[in-house]
């Protein structure tokens, strides 16, 4: 390839890179309120009309190219009851959940990336124990049984329970993993 050809080569890879940043730009994140456990549901029903108007691709509705625009759907793991979609603009979530079961709310107003990134991070279960809190051994010779945290040590990420469930008083020491929180 000649020098010529391969600088052609480049402002084309430049141009297109300005364009996908531009598209990206104007993408925002909206939530949708849905009934609690069937945020899934929401998503599938909403993914599976997307879908299908990408088969037909020479389907030249409004309504098709309005949908064709939806870039993500993302289900937020420790919250229940919203969907949040990745789309251009809120018209676009209107037409998306219009008939779709277990919607509550439309999209109230748009979500922050800076939020959407608390929302999806993975916390150490260290962050959420706190003394007095029942929870459950779900790993250890002690599988199954429940108590109540007496002690927290953060640096090395251990707990320290007492067995209620016993014959005779039993205090234990685990890592925080093999702990669930029950009640707080």
């Amino acid at each position: 390839m000649s020098t010529e050809e391969e600088d052609i080569e480049k402002r084309r890879e430049l141009a297109e890179k300005k364009e996908l940043s531009e598209e990206l730009r104007r993408l925002q994140l909206f939530a949708v309120r849905t009934i609690g456990g069937r945020e899934f549901d929401v998503a599938f029903t909403v993914e599976t009309i997307v879908n299908s108007l990408k088969d037909k691709s020479n389907e030249a509705s409004p309504v098709a190219s309005y949908l064709r625009d939806i870039r993500a759907l993302i289900i937020p793991p420790d919250i229940k009851g919203y969907v949040i979609f990745e789309v251009q603009n809120l018209h676009t979530v209107y037409i998306a959940v219009r008939d779709v079961p277990y919607v509550k709310g439309r999209a109230a107003g748009a979500v922050s990336y800076k939020d959407l990134e608390e929302m999806i991070r993975v916390k150490p279960i260290i962050e959420m124990l706190k003394e007095r809190m029942v929870v459950e051994v779900v790993a250890g010779p002690f599988k199954g049984s429940r108590g109540t945290i007496q002690a927290i040590d953060r640096e090395r990420e251990e707990v320290t329970i007492y067995i209620a469930e016993s014959v005779f008083p039993l205090t234990i020491t685990l890592p925080a993993e093999f702990v669930r929180p029950i009640q707080q």
